[in-house]
């Protein structure tokens, strides 16, 4: 019998996994045909004797998945997954407006920054530019450049990415 309080509905969540296992955590979940994202971004890294351009995840130890209750509680029984991400004791659903926006910024492969906490400002949508209809929160930059975040709020983190000048932001309702 299935339990009335156990949601069907699929929802984004973050998963928490063991340092350097996102990948492997990523390719567990796949395996049980389950909606998983890792968003990831290419640095360069430098040796001694060489640099090179790698793929690495955009927040370190972290992953989405889109699931159900039962889906969700079954991901936490993989090895390499520490947890949920919680608050207030309870699994923090991330909405589906801030993965899409996380999705499209990443799909344009901009110059990313992620940054450990979150600037509250304006929400705002972009109308124009290779951004158009992501939705983020706007802050300023050190050189006093306007910056677009992408906030994945239960992360404490912000995806910063660089405006074009002819980007037209509209301000919407918070």
């Amino acid at each position: 019998m299935i339990n009335p309080k156990i949601s069907i509905d699929k929802h984004w969540f973050a998963i928490y996994t063991k340092p350097q296992h996102e990948y492997k955590v990523e390719a567990e979940i796949k395996n049980q045909s389950l909606e998983v994202y890792l968003p990831t971004i290419i640095v360069e890294k430098r040796w001694s004797d060489r640099k090179k351009k790698v793929e690495e995840p955009l927040f370190k130890s972290y992953l989405f998945v889109r699931v159900d209750e039962c889906e969700r509680i079954n991901c936490l029984r993989i090895p390499s997954v520490i947890k949920t991400v919680c608050f207030n004791g309870k699994p923090s659903v991330i909405p589906d407006w801030q993965i899409e926006s996380l999705k499209k910024i990443l799909s344009e492969k901009p110059e990313v920054f992620v940054t450990n906490r979150i600037e509250i400002g304006q929400k705002v949508k972009i109308i124009e530019g290779p951004f158009r209809d992501v939705i983020g929160i706007v802050t300023e930059h050190k050189e006093g450049k306007k910056h677009l975040a992408v906030s994945v709020d239960l992360l404490k983190r912000s995806v910063l990415v660089r405006l074009p000048d002819e980007s037209i932001i509209k301000i919407l309702e918070n």
